[in-house]
């Protein structure tokens, strides 16, 4: 990518109710030229979508849960079958997915990142995946983050990352 487009996403990233005049002074180019540079990031999906980052505790949500899961060897269709199963049958459920996604490490395949308003409801979660018979449940693992806790590291921001982009652009 280049720079100039970086620096837009990572201004983007940071505030994404800039408007198009704002980003062009703070990136020192014209405002038709952020307008084309945006609307050219969005059609290639490098912005999926523009969003707010609420504190979830104040929206009711308790816990944030981290689930690691490790599926059984499955060929191409069986994949396939279990990925339309993640999107279509949890889209009649209460599960504040976050994300789903599969990957590799410390033994597992997929992650599973999703908010829930009490415990009970993560319960339901667990009960949930059991019954998925494409996943290996005896090996999974989670990782609970208690929302309303008063001491917090580092709540979920993507400002971070808008300024390690900067730096990238910079290169």
């Amino acid at each position: 990518m280049k720079r100039i487009e970086l620096r837009l996403v990572a201004e983007l990233m940071k505030n994404s109710r800039k408007s198009d005049r704002e980003l062009a002074k703070i990136l020192g180019i014209s405002q038709p030229t952020v307008t084309r540079i945006r609307n050219k990031l969005e059609r290639e999906g490098v912005i999926r979508e523009y969003t707010a980052i609420p504190d979830f505790s104040k929206l009711g949500y308790e816990i944030l849960a981290i689930i690691l899961a490790l599926s059984k060897s499955l060929d191409k269709n069986q994949a396939e079958k279990a990925r339309k199963i993640l999107l279509e049958d949890a889209k009649d459920k209460v599960f504040g997915f976050i994300m789903v996604e599969r990957g590799i490490g410390s033994g597992f395949d997929g992650v599973i990142v999703s908010l829930h308003r009490d415990y009970t409801s993560f319960q339901q979660l667990m009960t949930w995946l059991r019954q998925l018979d494409f996943l290996e449940i005896e090996k999974t693992q989670f990782f609970l983050v208690d929302l309303n806790e008063t001491v917090r590291y580092r709540p979920l921001t993507l400002s971070a990352i808008a300024r390690h982009i900067e730096q990238q652009a910079e290169k």
